[in-house]
């Protein structure tokens, strides 16, 4: 079974929004996914309340990450997905621990970034590998990476941080689709917030896929880029 936990000390940064449609289409794929609540405001247990059939399964961290990670492995899911509060609290650290890999959402800009090195520490702590992925970013043009997008990778380089090599952009089909209780692949299958989805999904299972056999030949594997 395969952990990520979405996580950052930043209010605001895409924490829900990125757990809500990766996990919703993780589910589309064919996968058995549970989303795990673990922020006390609650956003990803609203946005999962108006979902029709109620998939993928929800769970709040009211028992704590550890019971609700063990609890998903009895139940034969391949993937939890843990969104988790703007803090580095203890609940947070443990979502942390219990996770395969950890994905840092990050708009461009000093305040986001400013708040990724301390997320960096905790994961680094418990020996994580994670990545931090640019969110709410402005829509390139003629496939450019905007000035704000292109400041913020330097500045991760320049701390060694891995970052993803894609983006999500500020769309509005990422907000309307999460109102309606569904994802953007969902709501609209060939637009490209769900093709930028769709591209981090397929980072995350690469990623998660080399974490998992540098576990089986017994090699460390700590910083991972998407």
């Amino acid at each position: 079974m395969n952990v990520i936990a979405l996580a950052s000390r930043k209010g605001g940064a895409g924490k829900s929004t990125l757990t809500a449609h990766l996990a919703a289409f993780a589910q589309l794929q064919g996968h058995r996914c549970l989303l795990v609540d673990a922020d006390p405001q609650g956003s990803l247990a609203l946005w999962h309340s108006r979902r029709a059939g109620g998939q993928p399964t929800l769970e709040t961290a009211t028992r704590g990450i550890d019971r609700a990670v063990a609890q998903a492995m009895v139940d034969g899911y391949a993937w939890v997905f843990i969104d988790t509060s703007p803090t580095m609290w203890v609940v947070v650290q443990e979502a942390i621990r219990a996770a395969t890999m950890v994905l840092i959402p990050a708009r461009p800009g000093f305040f986001d970034l400013a708040a990724v090195r301390e997320t960096v520490t905790v994961a680094r702590k418990y020996t994580k590998p994670y990545a931090v992925v640019i969110n709410a970013a402005p829509v390139k043009r003629d496939e450019k990476d905007s000035p704000a997008v292109l400041l913020s990778r330097g500045e991760l380089d320049r701390l060694t941080i891995p970052v993803w090599s894609g983006q999500i952009s500020n769309r509005a089909a990422f907000l309307t689709s999460l109102a309606a209780g569904m994802s953007a692949g969902e709501l609209a299958p060939d637009s490209p917030a769900r093709n930028e989805v769709a591209r981090l999904w397929s980072a995350v299972e690469r990623s998660v896929a080399a974490i998992n056999g540098a576990h089986a030949s017994g090699s460390p594997m700590h910083d991972q880029a998407a």
